[in-house]
């Protein structure tokens, strides 16, 4: 198909965009570069530098590409910025992404598949997490993708358009071959701000919360390698064919991870230890988020090839360890 990548030169978007292109599609990448990297697209692959929001940027994209499927992976998802500052949050990730939607429609492309979040969830009401579990967010993160969910919603009955919405749960890893990996600026993420605190990057790592109802008192997480979760975009694209789709699912391993087990398996893959303080709870920090996975495993047969924490650590290792600047280095 000709897939066109929205958000492509992101962390989760440019490992879709590798295996989107090694599986044979034609793909071209349209990415503001805001938090993106163009060293992280393929040559060969196209890279549109447009704002999502922008119809006439992106309609040229979707006729010069002669677009079948958008993939859209472009939002915000750094949750403490979203409640620090809300309106961001909701001009891009929900104000801009309709404009991808209008131009879309605009274009007679009607497939899209779209990376939505667990937060939609709010503090789940039991675990594992099914997908039809109330979606009550707790922070304007969330209440954005749960936005965007219910217009698309809305575009299927109305308009034909046929989407497959997929809740993450935690991305992480790299590439195997180490090309691509995280890099963000500013890190929010557990495992690589624990490996550079291990390599002294950066200082002792924070531990926000050692008195959860949990095993060991810190909080639970289903950790996810990224070219797991950017495969299952691909795996969808069949479901797609008949108008009108509405697919939902959650993207997670089932497996939970405490913030204790990541510091360990850090400490074990590096063989030295991961400084660490203990710090307060973080206001809206669930004590405990996995995901039961059996409906993307039952309807389109995804399994994940990363199964283990120590498997997906060891990927986002050997990045870090050899980018220590991330793609500037």
């Amino acid at each position: 198909m000709n897939v066109l990548v929205v958000g492509g030169a992101g962390y989760i978007g440019s490992h879709c965009v590798r295996q989107a292109a090694a599986a044979g599609h034609v793909v071209a990448v349209l990415d503001d570069l805001s938090y993106g990297h163009a060293e992280s697209v393929p040559a060969g692959v196209k890279l549109y530098r447009a704002d999502m929001g922008d119809q006439a940027a992106v309609r040229a994209a979707l006729r010069e590409t002669r677009a079948e499927v958008v993939i859209d992976f472009a939002a915000f998802t750094n949750v403490g910025e979203s409640v620090q500052r809300p309106e961001r949050y909701h001009e891009n990730n929900v104000v801009r992404t309709e404009g991808l939607l209008q131009s879309m429609l605009a274009e007679g492309v009607k497939k899209l598949v779209f990376s939505s979040t667990c937060a939609t969830y709010g503090v789940p009401e039991r675990m594992p997490m099914t997908e039809d579990l109330p979606q009550q967010p707790i922070n304007p993160y969330g209440a954005t993708k749960l936005a965007v969910e219910r217009r698309l919603r809305e575009l299927a009955g109305s308009h034909g358009l046929s989407f497959a919405a997929f809740r993450y749960f935690n991305a992480a890893g790299a590439s195997p071959d180490g090309a691509i990996g995280e890099d963000h600026s500013p890190e929010t993420h557990l495992i690589p701000l624990a490996i550079a605190a291990a390599l002294g990057r950066r200082p002792p790592l924070k531990v926000f919360g050692t008195d959860y109802p949990t095993p060991d008192g810190t909080c639970l997480r289903d950790y996810v390698h990224v070219d797991d979760l950017s495969r299952a975009h691909l795996d969808v694209l069949p479901k797609l064919a008949q108008p009108g789709q509405a697919l939902f699912y959650n993207l997670g391993t089932g497996a939970p991870y405490s913030v204790k087990e990541v510091i360990a398996s850090v400490a074990r893959i590096l063989g030295r230890p991961v400084p660490h303080e203990l710090a307060e709870r973080r206001e809206g920090d669930p004590p405990a988020l996995y995901a039961d996975a059996a409906k993307v495993r039952r309807e389109l047969g995804w399994v994940p090839r990363y199964d283990t924490l120590d498997s997906i650590v060891l990927t986002a290792c050997h990045w870090h360890l050899a980018r220590p600047k991330g793609f500037a280095s």
